[in-house]
């Protein structure tokens, strides 16, 4: 597992019980090194990429990803569902962290996910910005995000406190329910009902967002809350 301060441990303490499985779309300019720093402590990982224009691909397989295309952009939740059955039908992994391109997803906490579920018996953890107090999100899209985290909570019975984080557990058994759908960010809402009418054991664990000048620099979170409360109204 990772250690306390988030370095990376040594070989011999690597998870090779979980392949993260990574959807991506024009990241050629960080995924490389995300998927190398990742790979310090989860070697197995399925990076998709769904239909980019640029050289994502070529990036991650570089990175030592196994690497699987979509021909045409289908949207995230087409991409997470192709490295899902990838890991169900190509390994026989116990477990799957789905984990962002961008850099944003911490290692150290998706190995803790790792430990937690090994250590609990979970077949389900999902991270949260929210457990442990103020996350540097801005007003509207922690408004929105507090929104889709109560509405996912009266349409699943899993008291949530964030519904749409991408980086999440799945042990194998939850994963074989999971047969996603939705296109843009409403494939977060499918992924949290189809896990939560499982009725496997679940919780919610802390995680940090590392917002980097990448991230900020697409201006994904105010065409992200939009496109979330779109999806929440007419989903």
């Amino acid at each position: 597992m990772a250690t306390a301060d988030g370095t990376p441990p040594p070989g011999d303490q690597q998870v090779t019980d979980a392949w993260l499985v990574v959807p991506l779309y024009n990241e050629a300019q960080v995924v490389r090194g995300v998927i190398e720093e990742a790979r310090k402590v989860f070697p197995l990982v399925v990076a998709v990429d769904d239909g980019s224009d640029d050289s994502s691909a070529a990036e991650a397989a570089a990175a030592g990803a196994v690497v699987v295309r979509h021909p045409i952009n289908l949207g995230q939740g087409a991409a997470l569902q192709t490295g899902i059955t990838y890991v169900l039908e190509r390994t026989e992994a116990a477990y799957l962290v789905t984990f962002d391109a961008d850099g944003q997803h911490s290692v150290a906490d998706a190995a803790a996910m790792v430990a937690a579920a090994r250590q609990e018996d979970l077949a389900i953890v999902l991270g949260s910005r929210f457990l442990e107090g103020p996350s540097p999100v801005g007003w509207l899209k922690r408004l929105v995000l507090k929104t889709a985290a109560a509405v996912a909570s009266r349409t699943t019975g899993m008291r949530l406190t964030d519904a749409h984080n991408g980086l999440r557990l799945i042990r194998r058994d939850a994963a074989t329910a999971l047969d996603l759908r939705q296109n843009r960010m409403a494939h977060a809402s499918e992924i949290v009902r189809q896990l939560g009418a499982t009725g496997l054991p679940w919780r919610e664990m802390p995680v940090r967002i590392v917002y980097t000048e990448y991230s900020r620099a697409k201006g994904q979170s105010l065409w992200n809350s939009v496109n979330i409360l779109v999806d929440l109204l007419f989903s």
